[in-house]
């Protein structure tokens, strides 16, 4: 069953880059549950708190595309290291500002600073594996490991991050999250070896070769209603966990929503055949908002947990057939922009998620609110239904998958195995 992982996983250097990048996305999970956690202590207001916490992933958005084409055109080892530094400070400053009661405008300036510079952390990854990788099939596996890399951030993030901020000082968990970044970032940036040639702008036909946003566009619609269930759940746990007496439950409970979602994608990575991302991307979205919706009828904590780790079984499925996609429709030498489009899209949709969470906990309570993340899975939902499938030309037939990448002809760095249709 773990053959497919350790072959992957027994190319040069594979081990290391993945597990910097690991670390490295810890913010993923502790930022924004950080500075709720902050924020919601010291102020009270999980209006204000949702409003940090949507500045930065929305200042993230804006960013992370321009970011992602500085990757490819500068190369990782220089572009890694300026921008986690930039964010790092730009964190510790909200940090500050918030302990030293600044205005709010200040606050939010902080924020979008700590947000606009963050790497594409998740992007940078992807595109080292799609460099090392021989085979479309070992791709794919590769995809899979690192979307449970994800949910394994996302089980140890928010336990790690409530414990810090409820049992150390308020401040202790967005700091660690602070500082997983900037040290992964570092230690990623420093693998030389791995890293995607970079590919300035030289004027060639490779050079000038566009994304297809006729097959992006739409994966970034669903990516952010995936984003807005996302962004949100996270807010409405904290409150629900708050309203029950249980506030350092929270981390707890949103550790078992992923740990669900990384068991799910560790098996997805394991089965033979080609499959089809488009399909398990449709009834993905549609199982995780139908879920979603069961757990706002939880009657306290304990029902809610077993809810959310059930609804995390549909999670990394629906987001690695996301990422498969992405990377399926973008062209060589622009992978890393590509996929960061669709993972900004997931970012669009935190933002608005957190803060709309945010006001409705505080008009209505933790229950009611569940409204606004099963809102948002049912935009994912109906928006993989409307569009039609990008990879019918991609992965047909069985052999698609099983394919060698013949690296000689392509670009280094590039979205290698892919059809010259692609």
């Amino acid at each position: 069953m773990l053959q497919p992982y350790r072959r992957i996983l027994s190319l040069p250097g594979a081990v290391a880059f993945s597990a910097a990048g690991g670390v490295a996305r810890m913010p993923m999970s502790m930022t924004g549950l950080g500075i709720v956690l902050l924020v919601s202590q010291r102020t009270g207001s999980y209006a204000d708190a949702g409003l940090l916490a949507a500045i930065t992933v929305a200042a993230a958005a804006v960013t992370n595309p321009l970011l992602a084409r500085a990757l490819d055109r500068r190369g990782q080892t220089l572009v890694l290291p300026v921008a986690g530094i930039g964010a790092a400070l730009g964190l510790s400053l909200l940090i500050w500002s918030i302990e030293a009661g600044w205005p709010i405008g200040w606050t939010c300036l902080a924020a979008a600073a700590g947000g606009a510079c963050f790497p594409p952390y998740g992007s940078a990854v992807r595109a080292r594996w799609a460099h090392a990788v021989h085979e479309r099939s070992q791709l794919r596996t590769a995809f899979a490991l690192e979307g449970s890399a994800d949910e394994a951030v996302f089980v140890v993030g928010p336990v790690l991050v409530t414990l810090l901020a409820t049992s150390v000082h308020p401040a202790a968990g967005l700091a660690a999250s602070i500082g997983c970044g900037l040290a992964g970032g570092l230690l990623l940036a420093g693998q030389r070896s791995t890293a995607p040639v970079p590919r300035p702008v030289t004027g060639t036909v490779g050079d000038r070769q566009l994304l297809q946003w006729d097959r992006l566009l739409p994966l970034c619609v669903v990516a952010s209603g995936l984003g807005c269930l996302f962004g949100s759940v996270e807010i409405v746990t904290v409150a629900f966990a708050a309203e029950s007496g249980h506030r350092a439950w929270a981390g707890w409970l949103l550790a078992g929503w992923a740990a669900g979602s990384l068991v799910a994608g560790l098996a997805l990575g394991t089965l033979p055949g080609p499959g089809r991302p488009l399909r398990r991307l449709r009834t993905g979205a549609l199982l995780l908002a139908a879920t979603v919706a069961v757990a706002g009828f939880a009657p306290g904590p304990i029902a809610l947990g077993v809810l959310l780790l059930v609804s995390g079984l549909t999670i990394a499925p629906t987001l690695i057939s996301v990422t498969t996609l992405a990377e399926l429709s973008s062209p060589t030498a622009r992978i890393t922009e590509g996929i960061t489009w669709v993972t900004t899209g997931l970012t669009v949709g935190v933002a608005p998620g957190g803060a709309l969470a945010g006001l409705a906990v505080d008009a209505w309570g933790a229950s009611p609110a569940f409204v606004v993340p099963v809102g948002g899975g049912l935009v994912a939902a109906i928006s993989a239904w409307m569009i039609g499938d990008p990879t019918a030309s991609l992965i047909g037939t069985t052999a698609s998958e099983d394919e060698t990448v013949d690296k000689s002809s392509a670009p280094a760095g590039a979205d290698l195995g892919r059809r010259p249709d692609a």
